[in-house]
């Protein structure tokens, strides 16, 4: 069976009062389904040749509110209402337990979604982000990133209201103080050697406050998940297959 899986479904879900379209590769594959988190202002569609390759299970993500497939938001809202939002999509998808990547805003997203609930995160992937968001706006460098220029890659344009909410849902905001708690999840940070934007000393802050993170600086700057689709699927694939810890001191 092909590594690239072709085309998602989409559903729009209604969630607290949010319209949100969600696209899912491998609706209903048994296994552990990972939830993929996107950074500031991309939809899907940017996402969508990494989620492709990352089989053999079911991938789904969605587009925040005002961008891409989803309407603006009514009103802002705040990094632990969009972290009980998107598990309130997965406990209608019948996924109590989830693998969680996130991407830049996304990655600062998918730590809230970690320690906002534990016991229902099996394997945590964050990839150019940060534990510490300074100011709104983190992301807006991506658009003169490396990469994106070398290769033509152009992301989508959400609405001024999307983007506005989207920064303002992460102004100040910090999990520093929570990721300690994560200590018996396993952790995969992925940092690009060029990016700009979120520099590797970010992740190396992240991966010191989980206890058995691991670290690694991949080629890249800060869009490298979707400029190196291949290879970062590729090791995303591996990390979430691996053995459990219990399992590997049980076969020990």
């Amino acid at each position: 069976m092909s590594r690239i899986s072709g085309r998602p479904s989409v559903s729009t879900e209604h969630v607290y009062g949010l319209t949100l379209r969600v696209a899912r590769w491998r609706a209903g594959k048994g296994g552990p389904p990972l939830l993929f988190l996107n950074g500031i202002g991309a939809d899907i569609t940017a996402a969508a040749p990494l989620l492709a390759q990352i089989g053999e299970r079911e991938v789904w993500t969605l587009d925040m509110p005002g961008v891409g497939g989803s309407p603006d938001a009514l009103l802002p809202y705040a990094a632990p209402t969009m972290a009980a939002t998107v598990m309130e999509i997965a406990d209608r998808f019948g996924h109590r337990q989830l693998d969680l990547a996130g991407f830049s805003w996304g990655g600062a997203l998918a730590q809230q979604v970690a320690v906002q609930f534990p016991g229902r995160i099996r394997r945590l992937v964050l990839m150019a982000t940060t534990p510490t968001v300074a100011a709104p706006g983190i992301g807006w460098a991506a658009l003169l990133d490396d990469d994106m220029l070398a290769s033509g890659l152009r992301l989508p344009t959400a609405t001024p209201l999307g983007l506005s909410y989207q920064a303002m849902a992460m102004a100040g905001w910090t999990s520093a103080p929570m990721l300690p708690r994560l200590r018996a999840l396993p952790t995969l940070v992925l940092m690009g050697e060029r990016d700009g934007v979120v520099p590797a000393s970010h992740g190396r802050a992240i991966a010191d406050l989980i206890e058995g993170a691991t670290l690694e600086i991949v080629p890249g700057s800060h869009l490298f998940p979707f400029t190196h689709a291949t290879s970062v699927a590729a090791r995303i694939r591996a990390f979430l297959d691996q053995p459990a810890r219990a399992e590997q001191r049980a076969a020990a």
